[in-house]
């Protein structure tokens, strides 16, 4: 018996019939929809892990002007 894979379960959580034409080995008749799905999905990711690396440069660059801020109120306060 081969194992369940969460794929599978969600196409038949989305619909039976498809569930079903995958196991008798049919191949769905939009490809070209599904390959434009994937296309899209892998240019989100993409946009997505940029705004991340972004989002993390912003603070540490924050962060570095607090420090920079901090040294130089302090060698004012102390000269």
């Amino acid at each position: 018996m081969a194992p369940i894979r969460a794929s599978e379960i969600g196409t038949f959580l989305f619909c039976h019939r498809a569930w079903w034409y995958r196991l008798q080995g049919i191949e769905a008749g939009n490809q070209a929809e599904m390959a434009a799905g994937i296309g899209f999905h892998h240019r989100h990711g993409g946009k997505v892990l940029t705004a991340g690396i972004l989002r993390g440069v912003g603070w540490m660059l924050l962060l570095l002007a607090m420090i920079a801020l901090a040294a130089y109120l302090t060698t004012r306060a102390f000269p």
